[in-house]
């Protein structure tokens, strides 16, 4: 892992925000709850991001314990990432961020 404990903050919810804070970070890891996808599918589904800040994304997560990256030997390469299993119990998190912007939609439109 590319922050050590000794890196994070001292807040929990600092940490959480530290690791995901980014807007494609949180839309990658929406992504690739249901399970394995492949970088074209990742930059498809997310629409506006480019190759090279998607790249990034996934280095910085992969580096973080967010999610592995394996590449399957075969030509062309065939790249898929999935989240690990400590990130897949973000999922109520977003879950219940995803019922809140529903909520708020909702109530301002």
């Amino acid at each position: 892992m590319t922050d050590t404990v000794k890196d994070l903050p001292a807040c929990p919810v600092e940490t959480t925000l530290t690791l995901i804070s980014d807007k494609w970070k949180v839309l990658i890891l929406r992504d690739l709850m249901p399970g394995a996808r492949r970088f074209g599918e990742l930059k498809k589904s997310l629409g506006g991001v480019s190759q090279k800040v998607l790249t990034a994304q996934l280095r910085e997560m992969e580096g973080s314990g967010l999610l592995t990256r394996t590449v399957y030997p075969e030509v062309p390469p065939h790249v898929e990432y999935t989240l690990t299993e400590l990130w897949r119990s973000l999922k109520p998190v977003l879950d219940a961020m995803q019922a809140w912007g529903e909520e708020y939609k909702a109530q301002n439109a």
